[in-house]
Parts: C-alpha cells; structure tokens; sequence
C-alpha cells in the first residue's frame, strides 16, 4: 500500500461508467466493481471517512498495487460487465456465488421432427433451451403433461424427407400405443408436428391462453364437421390444458411479461429468488446463494444477483419487480417497487420462496454446526433485548409458597442458550415472614449474588425474573445495595401476556410469540418454575411428615428430622427394626416409635 501511489492513479481514471479492477503487488486480480462514475467510485476507498468505516474494506484497500479501469456507454452496460467479470475470474474480495447444482432445462432439439426432453447439458447447436428448472418434480409434471396433450417421437431417428420417403423406418411399440404419430412413416406430416411444437413453446413459456384459443376453435370445427372423434381428442387436450392453466396462474394475465426479485440475507450470506412470470403464470423460479466477502449491503447484492440472473436466463423483461429502490439507471428497463396490487402478491411470493430456502439452508447447517447455531441465537437475543453483549450466561428467578408456608426460591442457569443443570440452586428463605413475593425475591437475588462476588465467580450477563414490576424492582434492590446493578441487565416477564420489563421504563417490551429469543426466555422460566415446585414439594412433604412423627410421645421436631434425614421416608421408618431405630433414638423413644406403628397398623387393618 504504501508503494502504491493512488492519488496518480485517480487522475487517470475519468468520470464515466464502466468496471474497474483492483490488482494485488503479485498481479492477482482481487475485485471488480462497477460505478456510474468510475473516479468518484474509486475515490471513495482512498477517503479517510470511508477507509474507518469496514475493516474488511480496509484490508482489501491495503493490498491495491494497482487499478484498471474499462469504459462502457451506460451504467447498464456496466453492470452486465461486473457480473461477467466476476463469474470469470471469481476474485477473492468479491461475493461468491454458492451455486453448486446444475439445474435441469427443457430442450427443443434442433432437428427434424423436434424431441423434447430434459437435460442439465447445454450444447449450443441452435436447440431451444427452456429453464432451469429449480423443482424437478414440476419439471417431469410439464412434460408429462405436454406429451399427453401433444405425442411426440422419442426415438433418435434421422427423420429427413429422403429417408422417410425412400421407407427405411417402421413405426414402433410407441405408435402402437398412441405415444407417437408415426412421423417416420410420414403418418403424421411435419407441418402438423411443428405446429404441436409452437404450441408446446407457448405453454412452456406460460402463454396457455392462446394454445387453449386455437384447440377450441379447432374444436368447434371438428364438431361442425362432425368429425366427432377428433372433437373427442381435442376435448380431451382442452380439458387438460385449462386444468393446467388453473394451477399456473396466480396473478392476472395481464402482467404479461415480468421478472421479480426478492432478497434475505445475515452477516455472512444472502439468498436471492427469481420468478419469471409470462402472461400471469410463474415459468422459471430459482434462488441464488451468495457469500458475502465485504459486508455489502442488500442493494448491492441484489443488483449483482439481478444481472446474473437476467444473462443466466436471457430475459429481456421490461419491467422489474424489487422489494426496494435501486440506483440502477436504464432506460429500457422499468423497477418497480409494489405497495398493492398483483404485482405485490407477486413480490410477497418471491418473498415467501427466498425465506424458507434460507431457513433451510440455515437448520441444514447448523445441524453440521451446532457452534454456528448458538452464536445466531446468542446474537439474536442480544439484538432483540437490546443488550451490550452476547447473553452467554443466563440466569432465572422463581418464587414458590403455599398459602405464604415453606417458601422457596429457585434459580436456573442457562449457558450458550441451553441448561446447566449443575448449576441451579434452591434457597430456603430466611427472612420472610408470611405471603411476600417481593421480599422473598429481594432475599433470593441478594444472597444469589452476594456469594458469587465472594467466591469471585463470573457474574452472569442476563438475569431474568419471573414476575411483573414488582418482583422486578425487589431484584433491582438488592443488585443496587451489592453494586452491581450496571454490571448485568436484568428483566422480568409476566406470565399473563408474555411481556418483558426494564427498570425504569414503564412501557413493556412485547417479542414475536414465535420468536427464538422468546421461546428461550420461557423455557428458562419453565424451568425455574418446575425446579422451584418440585424443591417446595419436597420441603412441604417434609414438614408434613416430621410432624406427624412429632405428635409421637417423647419424640420432638428435631428428633424427628434426625429420623427422616436417616431414612428418608416414613415408610422406611415405620420397616425399620428396633436395633436400626437405637442408632438414632433411645430406648424409651424406640418403644415408643413402635408401639405408635403397631397401633396404626390394626387401624389400618381395621379399616380395611
């Protein structure tokens, strides 16, 4: 970079449209770009404003040794020319088409007597090529349903005048059973054959409305004629080709000849999808992946997505349907940007095709990632609670009391987005008195996070507390009183209608009820709820059961603790044998424990 004298190389480049081309010092080509002004375009990578603002931008200016410049007529050009340029030399700043498939086609061969059949094979031999195809399905479908309507030869025979006319062909098993016409013993004349071929070309590129036209005047003709055999074939065709017609055609014919374009895209990757719409009906479809390289914006991948596609499919469409404006000047071209209408149900179907292929294509590579997965999660979340870091460490509150007895609290811990089950924690509550929610949150935060800073442990990024403003403000509390109410972003959800609040602001915040941040959120306070009930279970039961043995003669509430912490169970007490009750009690409370259990067991027998 530093060899590398910009400020004369700027003065040579002029201010026209046209590609220019940045060279590394081993003669690597390393971009290509188009601009309407070629010396405005190249002037601003050498800005000092726009050299801070992308890292990856300055890496790519840093290794400039040189640049070239072509000029063409009009920003058109230009763009045709980039795309071109970049399919051919793919340098490595540039984006990077992910297009690994070949996309089947419909060819027209070139010969007499056409065949149709499918291929992923281009050969430029003047055949009629009619696709790609993204859906293979819909592929067969289309010339399933052309051969029905219209049989046609399969074989490979040189079916020229003098070889049908010197006989050297006998019709074979697929004339016999109504495949084929028999053109190769001129059963079937060529005109005949070539005009079912125009027909064809016309339903393959969506003009079903003229063909049905032409086989309903043929029709009535036949049926004037009586010729009721023919009538009966050519009811047959009509029948299937306004079947057809009705599936094919979502918006009105008179939208005769558009393309629309759609784009998604996140930090890495964006998706482009193409329709090809001919007199209302959707002829071609595909979706393009491309990998960005320096951080291009939406518009700059979906004007290079568009000149792929328009070379790729040869369209000369005059009308092109975008979800945004583009700064892409021709005049021989029209965008669009619908706000209603046909033309936007049109754009909300591109729409729809280019996200789920991108939802796809996500879930199919996270499944071989799951590391990708929780980064996308992990950002997202922090993009959508508005956090200054990624929640990697999260943690939620739960309180549990029966009518304001034994109560608990709970925590859950979540990190990377998913369980850490060894570090949940429960806490009997010690200074609450009576059914306080609040001051029971109050206790269980403070005592939670008091220990974390003694023991020194990492505090968490996100904490969550399972309530409304309330249980939120006791939180707050006790963050305040241990100085740490800025060192963590803390939040609570109400159960009622999902809504999340912030200290200090009084309007909820409310996320997509199918949002993942969401869905994360509720798990952690599913969790926190059913590891807090269960712990509450467990105290409740406790209590319940050292009471019961209390009421036992000489045997008092800590003995009986003493007693379930042993044997963990009532049951496992009242099975115990005189020798295994004298580790724990005396004589005197042994008799009494058994003579207790006998007597409620002939009460129990008793009542059986």
């Amino acid at each position: 970079m530093m060899d590398f004298n910009y400020r004369e190389a700027l003065k040579k480049i002029p201010a026209k449209p046209g590609v220019y081309q940045f060279w590394d010092a081993a003669g690597e080509l390393i971009y290509i770009g188009k601009a309407k002004s070629l010396k405005n375009r190249v002037s601003s990578y050498f800005n000092k404003d726009s050299y801070r603002i992308n890292a990856k931008t300055r890496v790519l200016v840093s290794k400039i040794a040189d640049i070239t410049f072509t000029i063409v007529d009009t920003e058109i050009d230009a763009w045709l020319l980039e795309n071109s340029l970049i399919k051919k030399h793919q340098p490595r700043y540039n984006i990077m088409l992910k297009d690994d498939k070949t996309y089947p086609w419909i060819v027209i061969k070139n010969e007499p007597f056409p065949r149709i059949y499918w291929t992923r094979r281009i050969v430029k031999d003047g055949s009629k090529y009619l696709g790609p195809y993204a859906s293979v399905s819909m592929m067969h479908t289309i010339l399933d349903l052309v051969k029905e309507i219209y049989p046609l030869r399969t074989c490979n025979l040189p079916l020229i005048k003098q070889n049908i006319a010197a006989g050297k062909f006998k019709v074979c098993l697929e004339y016999q059973i109504g495949n084929c016409k028999g053109p190769c013993q001129a059963y079937q004349s060529e005109d005949d054959y070539n005009q079912n071929i125009e027909n064809i070309k016309d339903i393959l590129n969506g003009k079903t409305g003229s063909v049905i036209r032409n086989v309903k005047a043929e029709l009535d003709a036949a049926v004037a004629g009586l010729n009721f055999e023919q009538a009966h074939r050519l009811k047959h065709q009509l029948d299937l080709l306004e079947r057809y017609q009705s599936k094919s055609t979502i918006v009105n014919s008179s939208i005769s000849d558009v393309d629309v374009f759609s784009i998604a895209s996140d930090e890495k990757h964006a998706f482009v999808n193409f329709l090809k719409v001919m007199n209302g009906t959707v002829i071609q479809t595909q979706t393009l992946e491309m990998k960005k390289r320096l951080d291009e914006t939406d518009e700059e991948l979906l004007s290079f997505a568009i000149s792929e596609f328009r070379t790729r499919f040869s369209s000369s469409s005059k009308e092109i349907i975008v979800p945004f404006e583009l700064e892409i000047e021709d005049p021989g071209i029209r965008f669009t940007v619908p706000k209603l209408g046909e033309k936007k149900k049109l754009l909300e179907l591109s729409q729809k095709n280019v996200s789920f292929f991108k939802r796809e294509r996500i879930e199919q590579y996270e499944k071989l990632n799951p590391e990708v997965r929780t980064e996308r999660l992990l950002t997202q979340m922090m993009k959508d609670l508005r956090l200054n870091q990624l929640p990697r460490h999260i943690e939620c509150f739960d309180n549990s009391n029966f009518q304001g007895k034994y109560p608990v609290s709970a925590i859950v811990v979540f990190k990377d987005a998913k369980p850490s089950k060894k570090d949940y924690r429960h806490f009997n509550v010690k200074t609450v008195e009576g059914p306080n929610d609040f001051a029971t949150m109050e206790e269980a935060v403070y005592r939670r996070y008091r220990r974390m800073l003694e023991e020194n442990t990492p505090l968490p990024q996100l904490v969550i507390i399972d309530g409304g403003k309330g249980q939120l403000s006791s939180a707050l509390k006790s963050l305040k009183l241990l100085g740490i109410d800025n060192k963590l972003t803390v939040i609570g959800i109400a159960k009622k209608l999902e809504e999340l609040f912030y200290p200090g602001d009084q309007y909820p915040l409310y996320l997509d009820k199918k949002s993942e941040t969401l869905k994360i959120i509720q798990q952690l306070r599913d969790e926190a709820h059913r590891f807090g009930i269960t712990f509450h279970r467990q105290k409740r039961n406790k209590a319940t059961l050292a009471t019961e043995l209390s009421n036992i003669p000489g045997i008092g509430k800590t003995t009986a603790e003493r007693l379930l912490q042993h044997f963990k169970s009532v049951k496992k007490i009242r099975e115990a044998t005189a020798d295994e009750l004298r580790q724990i009690l005396n004589t005197k409370q042994t008799g009494a424990l058994l003579q207790y259990f006998k007597g409620s067991t002939k009460n129990d027998s008793s009542g059986m």
